[in-house]
């Protein structure tokens, strides 16, 4: 199977466009909801978090590890591939980072995601190695998770946050926003429409299963491991009664979540 494992629920917006470019694999998730949000925890902490989440995901037969949450993929990634060598393992941020690299024409890159992925510094060095020419404008923005996982999507106070968190990077003249968190593509219309036409937005969710696609068809020996189709197994650390019905709205299909400890 491929293994998807996020902080909450937002990883569900990778899985649903894995699903959409790879219907014929199966794939397990696990949201690690009850210890959520990465994004507030030291590098340490979500270190040890992906690490555990990994060893559930290989335990229920994953053969690919993705990390679906930006805040593990700017701090954990050497850490898991060094845990675990045999594992491909794929995370949102290099495909975003690639994406953003060539829609960019003013060289004025805009970043919005948790406090711990804008602070880690992973994008303003992957800019800085690839085009020194590039201007990175980050801006943190802590509340827009919480928002989206109350189910807040069409609320008038989520719109007004969505703005205020954009004024500082539409002031640098930003041609090009990487929305930093599998959260985000929920709100991408309030973003855009808060944005503006002439801003392209990088979806995360998209530019991960397209690297994932593209892997599997390279490697046809490493296909045959995989799991053919089947229903998505959705793993989750904690269940509340909102988290099925938000949990239905990322991935846009009915399912049912399965409460585990990792503990």
């Amino acid at each position: 199977m491929i293994g998807v494992f996020d902080s909450g629920l937002g990883g569900l917006t990778v899985v649903k466009e894995i699903l959409n470019k790879l219907p014929q694999y199966k794939i397990v998730y696990f949201g690690d909801t009850a210890r959520a949000p990465y994004g507030t925890k030291s590098a340490e902490t979500v270190k040890r978090y992906a690490i555990e989440n990994t060893k559930f995901l290989l335990e229920k037969g994953a053969k690919i590890i993705v990390v679906a949450c930006h805040t593990a993929s700017s701090v954990s990634i050497p850490y898991l591939k060094e845990k675990f060598p045999d594992i491909p393992f794929f995370e949102v941020v290099t495909p975003s980072f690639k994406k953003a690299l060539k829609l960019t024409k003013n060289k004025k890159v805009g970043l919005i995601g948790t406090r711990t992925t804008v602070e880690s510094g992973i994008y303003n060095r992957l800019f800085a190695e690839a085009n020194p020419g590039i201007k990175l404008y980050a801006n943190p923005a802590p509340l827009l998770v919480p928002l989206i996982e109350e189910g807040w999507l069409k609320k008038p106070e989520t719109r007004r946050i969505v703005k205020k968190y954009l004024i500082p990077l539409k002031m640098r003249g930003i041609d090009t926003l990487i929305l930093g968190c599998t959260h985000y593509p929920l709100i991408k219309k309030i973003i855009q429409e808060k944005a503006g036409k002439r801003i392209k937005l990088v979806d995360p969710s998209e530019e991960i299963a397209f690297e994932i696609k593209e892997y599997i068809e390279k490697n046809p020996d490493f296909a045959k491991n995989l799991q053919p189709d089947g229903e998505p197994e959705i793993f989750v650390s904690d269940i509340t009664p909102n988290f099925e019905k938000i949990a239905q709205l990322f991935l846009g299909r009915k399912i049912n979540l399965k409460k585990v400890n990792l503990e």
